[in-house]
């Protein structure tokens, strides 16, 4: 047996910066992929949601989608008839071309009112995917749709937005991935912060990114591996007002944590998409938001009497190694924004990735096909987290806990396999849990 840490982190105790705003956690849905889903699907979703601490749905809404209102009144709705689950719009800009101010202020003005709308300093909370090219519409838009207004921006840039801050109240930034073959940093939500002058800060979360959809032009990755966890203790230390999770249900860029509804899958993505589920990733997020709320642990991670961790394991890994088929076409970073094109296996790494809550010291082992396993350890209570290569490997993966001699938790996933659709290695995660 192979006996180590491959690659392990445990939370320690770090410089954190003071808390600030009210510290809600969102997540990014969007509203194109939502015309099949019924009003019983809207509530599960929404209990889903709560279930992980989520406080909240950004709708991603676009102007050239008919049924957007229909959608919007069944989505307010049933946040109404569950409770306590707060909804805001984010005026999508890119996908369908700039929102008309006037029709901005007629969607902000229609749910203002609702109980679902979230409002942030007595004004509903509104935000935007890019636009920056519109930012003058909206000195108009306010004068008739007064609002906490935090757009995202990111064709403009932190060192434009501070040309900006008598019209916008806050920002949300879209950086959430890294460039190349490294781990995320905090340089641009500092930079973003930094622009704002003390106005509050949405910080994006997510777990992975995946796309390809030529129709749109869109084939690449960018890093995900260790992103979900690292990205959380950053939160932890950044203490940003708000906090978005990029997302819940986009199914083309492989970052949704929500349930998969085939509907909604644009055209050419379910090959990616549709064995590969990633619920599993909102098994933790109650012991990652109440960390960064520091309502449920201490800076290590570890938890206290309101929030007690149990033994459970979170686990995800590509199901083919970056060698066994094609890479059909998909680059690593964008290029389309000029970004250095790399081959996507230097960016996504053939490894095992397994997140876990463990009530006291204990082994974890990680067994890919017949091989012997890695036997990992983790030294005490808290959020361990540990990554294992492939290292050739094949076959089903089995994690276990063990404890004292005894196994606490088990997961087996599917199997890495050579074998792959249509020739093509799929750089979408499977995700999976203990329980």
């Amino acid at each position: 047996m192979l006996i180590g840490c491959l690659i392990s982190w445990f939370i320690v105790a770090t410089p954190v910066l003071a808390r600030s705003g009210p510290q809600t956690v969102f997540a990014h849905f969007i509203v194109g992929n939502a015309a099949a889903m019924t009003a019983e699907q809207w509530e599960s979703d929404i209990r889903e949601a709560q279930k992980a601490h989520i406080d909240g749905f950004a709708l991603n809404i676009a102007p050239q989608d008919s049924y957007t209102d229909d959608v919007l009144d069944k989505a307010y709705s049933a946040a109404e008839s569950v409770g306590n689950f707060s909804l805001f719009l984010s005026f999508d800009y890119g996908s369908g071309g700039p929102w008309p101010a006037d029709r901005v202020i007629s969607t902000i003005n229609t749910y203002r009112n609702r109980s679902a709308q979230y409002h942030y300093q007595g004004k509903p909370l509104v935000s935007t995917f890019i636009g920056a090219d519109n930012a003058g519409d909206w000195s108009y838009i306010k004068g008739s749709a007064d609002c906490f207004f935090m757009p995202s921006w990111p064709d403009m840039g932190p060192a434009r937005l501070r040309d900006y801050l008598d019209i916008i109240d806050g920002a949300f930034s879209w950086d959430a991935w890294p460039v190349g073959a490294q781990n995320k940093n905090v340089t641009s939500d500092r930079e973003w912060m930094h622009a704002l002058s003390g106005k509050p800060y949405m910080m994006p979360v997510s777990p992975w990114f995946y796309t390809n959809l030529p129709q749109w032009n869109k084939n690449w990755l960018w890093r995900g591996d260790d992103l979900w966890h690292i990205r959380w203790e950053q939160v932890m230390n950044l203490q940003p007002a708000f906090v978005q999770i990029i997302s819940w249900n986009d199914y083309g860029e492989s970052h949704y944590i929500g349930p998969i509804y085939e509907p909604g899958m644009p055209d050419g993505s379910s090959k990616y998409v549709l064995d590969c589920p990633h619920d599993a990733w909102r098994a933790l997020l109650p012991h990652y938001i109440a960390a960064y709320r520091g309502s449920g642990m201490n800076s290590m991670y570890q938890a206290n009497q309101t929030l007690p961790l149990e033994d459970k394991m979170v686990y995800w890994y590509r199901l083919n190694p970056s060698y066994a088929g094609s890479a059909n076409g998909t680059t690593g970073n964008d290029p389309n924004v000029g970004q250095e094109v790399m081959p996507p296996n230097e960016l996504a790494q053939d490894r095992v990735f397994v997140s876990a809550t463990v009530k006291d010291a204990c082994e974890i082992y990680v067994q890919i096909g017949y091989c012997e396993p890695t036997i990992l350890q983790a030294s005490g209570p808290g959020i361990h987290h540990f990554s294992v290569p492939f290292n050739g490997q094949t076959g089903p993966v089995r994690i276990v806990m063990v404890r004292d001699g005894y196994e606490v938790a088990v997961a087996v996933g599917p199997a890495i396999t050579d074998d792959c659709k249509d020739g093509n290695v799929n750089w979408n995660a499977y995700v999976g849990t203990s329980d």
